[in-house]
């Protein structure tokens, strides 16, 4: 495999979220997230909640790491309580300040800011206010997206609004944030206003940036295994699970409305849309972030991502499930690049997101070994040429993540990044060898395996 066999035009990143990296939890203005909280509550596994990797401090060093392995793309996230404190605050000087450096060291190493408005790091505040169940969420993200794309429009070209709405639906469902147990109501209720925030802050978004800015998001895409059910009593099953795990958070901005003809559990959602607000998801997208870390699987008649760790997909090529439980199947990229290739919003796609999180270690003669991960890396590129070769748009991909961090509530385990944070000595970047497999494949022209 080489990098000119995607084409001059393809392109190559890694990508991180605030939380997750950043650290510095109050410095310079900021106020808490549900996830600062959730650290402080104790529900973040372990250590780390509180400091991330340093990135607040140690960015000019990632940037140059990540430049040095060849990538072009450095994607990050932009933290809403660093920027705007409460949610509703003016624009934090000292915050913005921060991202103003991280956007420019990226612009001066030779790389392409990608920027997400949001990854799941709500103001604690507005969370308090009742969060995404509370119908005026939609213009505080709007407001929010709009304060981002006049601070930072005039460098920041690629640009995602959300990323992975389906996840947070996940955490609200279980009661992540509150009282355990199901939530599919509030859940429902979510959804629809994050939709609508979501097509909201794009008009906001475009109307302030320049012409030549692009819009995209970042959804968890999917399909559920079997691939190709042989049954029509299958078939609709599988049409069930990815209408609820996938197509509800997908179908609306593109103006299909929701599928609720796939799924019963839907038409929980129909009391919440209120005249119009169908016309108001719409939004149209320069680009589609696909995020599939696997195939979607059934528990019972559930949707599950992840999280599952006995499950395997019989017809893939090596029965591996990742630390958190998700099969890994290359055929799974490829038949989500096949099933959405036509819908409304993917008419073009990147992979914002791909990767593996492992139970890495730091070897006595300094290696981090993750041949595991370097197998997953290498399938899903196969999977990204295979769909280019069918004439398939997707023009680039995204490693998750640069380093080690913060896996949310699992804390510093399992382990995602190409490259190890020696927790136990100051935090120090370590090259895995996944690594220095991307650095031979985008530095070099003799080609990896």
């Amino acid at each position: 495999m080489k990098r000119s066999d995607f084409g001059d035009d393809f392109t190559w990143g890694v990508a991180s979220a605030a939380f997750q990296i950043e650290g510095a939890p109050s410095a310079d203005g900021k106020a808490p997230s549900i996830w600062d909280e959730l650290t402080r509550t104790g529900k973040i596994a372990g250590e780390g909640g509180d400091q991330g990797i340093d990135f607040y401090n140690r960015y000019p060093e990632d940037i140059e790491m990540i430049k040095d392995l060849g990538f072009g793309a450095n994607r990050i996230s932009l933290s809403w309580p660093r920027l705007m404190g409460t949610g509703r605050e003016r624009l934090n000087p000292k915050g913005a300040d921060f991202y103003d450096r991280v956007i420019d060291a990226t612009l001066e190493a030779g790389m392409e800011p990608w920027v997400t408005v949001h990854h799941w790091d709500i103001p604690l505040a507005l969370w308090q206010e009742g969060g995404w169940t509370r119908r005026g969420i939609v213009e505080d993200f709007a407001r929010f997206a709009e304060v981002c794309a006049e601070r930072f429009g005039d460098r920041v070209k690629k640009w995602m609004v959300f990323n992975e709405p389906a996840s947070v639906a996940g955490h609200l469902v279980l009661g992540l944030y509150g009282r355990k147990g199901l939530h599919p109501n509030t859940t429902l209720r979510s959804v629809h206003h994050i939709n609508l925030a979501c097509a909201e802050a794009g008009r906001r978004m475009r109307a302030a940036l320049p012409e030549d800015a692009e819009i995209g998001t970042t959804n968890v895409m999917s399909v559920a295994y079997p691939y190709e059910p042989t049954d029509e009593r299958t078939a609709r099953r599988k049409r069930a699970i990815e209408a609820l795990a996938i197509d509800m958070h997908l179908d609306p901005a593109g103006g299909l409305g929701y599928p609720f003809g796939a799924n019963r559990l839907l038409n929980l959602m129909k009391r919440h849309i209120e005249d119009g607000d169908l016309e108001s998801a719409r939004f149209e997208y320069d680009f589609m972030g696909v995020q599939c870390y696997g195939p979607l699987v059934a528990l019972r008649k559930l949707p599950v991502v992840g999280a599952v760790p006995t499950m395997t997909v019989p017809g893939a090529e090596a029965r591996v499930s990742s630390a958190i439980g998700i099969p890994q199947d290359a055929d799974a990229l490829l038949w989500t690049f096949r099933k959405y290739a036509n819908h409304p919003v993917a008419k073009r796609m990147v992979v914002t997101e791909g990767g593996f999180g492992g139970q890495d270690r730091l070897e006595p003669d300094g290696r981090v070994r993750d041949d595991i991960r370097i197998w997953v890396y290498r399938r899903n590129l196969e999977a990204v040429l295979a769909a280019k070769a069918e004439g398939i748009n997707v023009d680039g991909y995204f490693a998750w993540s640069y380093a080690d961090n913060v896996e949310w509530v699992l804390g510093r385990s399992p382990r995602f990044g190409i490259v190890y944070t020696d927790y136990d000595n100051d935090y120090r970047r370590i090259p895995k060898d996944s690594a220095k497999w991307f650095q031979r494949l985008l530095t070099t022209d003799a080609g990896v395996d």
